[in-house]
């Protein structure tokens, strides 16, 4: 067991052990696992189990249990597990029993640390708090004020200095996105500060406190870990999640594992289990990488399921299956849900989305549907459709919305869903009812154009009624535009229904896209 000492403001001083040779460390880690404890398909979402048997099938918690115990055995000298965030949220598991799994799942791997995620305050700071309470591991953040929540106050270190069993001391610094009370509900009184200002302040304590080797864990994405790179001294690594970023040399990679910048190594391993990061990295005695190497092992077929852990997600998801095993309709080809598209362009989840919100009101004056893309969570392929699948690509049970803004604000609503399509953000809109052109090289506020509602240009002074979920409605993802509408009504029905009931009505579904949005 590696000991662990915590810093809620500051490092506590320590004495650095005597000098060594050459210091080797194997680092794993995870990131943005949403709850994925099952296996899944080619596209993120839940895979079938005859399609796991014929080896068609990526990650799962029992192939992760196996992956991490082998490359424990596999190290030569000390190993760290260390998670960047995003345990939660994303399939049924987390809709029936919240934290609960990856409290324990995590306490059975031994994870080292872990980065607060967005997604941890999806139910609350309540919810973050009982994670907190069934963990023995610190989940840090060193950018977020905690202080004034009585569940959360002293319990989320702004970093972790572990001894190893190789008598060396690793500094843990951690940092969330700053826009987390836009894209989740971590209340009014956890206080965001800037990322980088929160990590350098925490990294200069480590390095007075004699801690040379600091590794920064963060959930802010791969873009923002670029700028963390360039702007902080003093890091070593950067280990990451938010973006789902795949780095590495297979096909999909967004960029070599690590990515460098300003000599300072960022790695991340995509999302929901399907990879497990591997690091290897070697210190000098002053605490400078000398050499650092590494891929991300994909959990295909060729890793075996842990059986005690097979069995006890297959008791877990007992109580799930009858839900989830209903088949609603069928589709004809893949719908798209893949975040890569969907928060770029126009894509076919979007439209059913958007399509199936707008359907369902219709009848009562609404003229425009606007979803934002980070609340789409997977695609859906080819065959039948069970509910299972739509509550995996709709997992926040997030609740049809209905109000009246002005054409103005509806714009304004666009220029925020494209403010930030450089970073891959959730907001990006996708829409029914209307169509809009994007002008991706205009700074961000100037890069909508073209608006059209039914045919004809938007009237500015004109009120339209709109569609969207109750998280869009309430200001997430930047839409505060539309916290002010009138006639708002937020207590729909779940937009899972909304969405498996369209499919079933519009069967078999054919997925498309028309042109709705274009790119310049």
């Amino acid at each position: 067991m590696i000991a662990r000492i915590l810093s809620t403001t500051c490092a506590m001083a320590l004495t650095a052990g005597a000098a060594q040779a050459d210091y080797s460390l194997t680092i794993l880690h995870t990131n943005d696992f949403h709850d994925r404890f099952e296996p899944i398909n080619a596209y993120d979402s839940t895979c079938p189990a005859e399609d796991n048997e014929a080896g068609e099938c990526f990650g799962g918690i029992a192939r992760m249990v196996t992956a991490i115990t082998d490359a424990r055995e596999a190290a030569a000298g000390d190993v760290l597990l260390l998670d960047a965030g995003d345990q939660f949220q994303g399939s049924l598991f987390f809709t029936r029993y919240g934290g609960e799994l990856a409290a324990e799942f995590m306490t059975q791997l031994d994870y080292d640390a872990m980065a607060v995620g967005n997604h941890e305050f999806d139910n609350g700071p309540e919810g973050l708090a009982e994670f907190l309470d069934m963990v023995e591991f610190p989940v840090l953040s060193a950018n977020i004020d905690v202080s004034q929540n009585d569940r959360l106050s002293g319990n989320v270190p702004k970093s972790v200095t572990l001894d190893t069993d190789g008598g060396e001391q690793i500094g843990i610094v951690s940092v969330l996105a700053e826009d987390t009370p836009e894209t989740s509900s971590p209340g009014d009184d956890v206080i965001f500060s800037s990322i980088v200002d929160g990590a350098q302040a925490e990294i200069d304590a480590l390095t007075e406190a004699g801690v040379n080797k600091i590794v920064l864990l963060t959930h802010v994405g791969l873009n923002a870990d670029k700028r963390l790179a360039a702007e902080l001294t003093g890091v070593d690594m950067i280990i990451g999640g938010h973006s789902h970023t795949l780095l590495g040399d297979m096909e999909g990679a967004e960029g070599p594992y690590p990515t460098v910048e300003n000599d300072v190594p960022i790695f991340q391993a995509y999302a929901y289990g399907k990879y497990l990061g591997e690091i290897d990295v070697t210190f000098d005695d002053a605490g400078e990488v000398t050499e650092i190497s590494g891929t991300p092992m994909l959990l295909d077929a060729s890793v075996a399921e842990d059986e005690d852990t097979l069995a006890r997600v297959s008791e877990l998801a007992g109580p799930l299956d009858e839900i989830r095993s209903q088949v609603i309709g069928e589709a004809t080809d893949v719908i798209e849900g893949n975040r890569d598209v969907c928060r770029a362009m126009e894509c076919s989840g979007g439209n059913l989305v958007a399509d199936a919100m707008l359907d369902r009101v219709a009848d009562q004056g609404i003229q425009i549907a606007i979803a934002n893309s980070g609340g789409i969570r997977a695609s859906i392929d080819a065959g039948e459709v069970t509910q299972g699948e739509v509550l995996t690509v709709l997992p926040f049970q997030n609740t049809l919305s209905t109000f009246e803004v002005t054409g103005q604000t509806m714009v304004d609503a666009l220029e925020n869903g494209v403010s930030q399509i450089e970073d891959g953000a959730g907001r990006f809109p996708q829409v029914a009812g209307m169509s809009f052109t994007v002008d991706t090289s205009a700074e961000p506020g100037n890069r909508i154009s073209d608006v059209m509602v039914g045919g004809e240009p938007i009237d500015l002074e004109a009120t339209y009624g709109v569609a969207s979920n109750n998280y869009v409605r309430n200001g997430g993802d930047g839409y505060e535009m539309f916290e002010d509408a009138e006639n708002a009504y937020d207590f729909g029905p779940d937009l899972a229904d909304v969405v498996a009931e369209y499919i079933a009505e519009n069967g078999p579904y054919t997925p498309y896209t028309d042109g709705r949005i274009t790119m310049n």
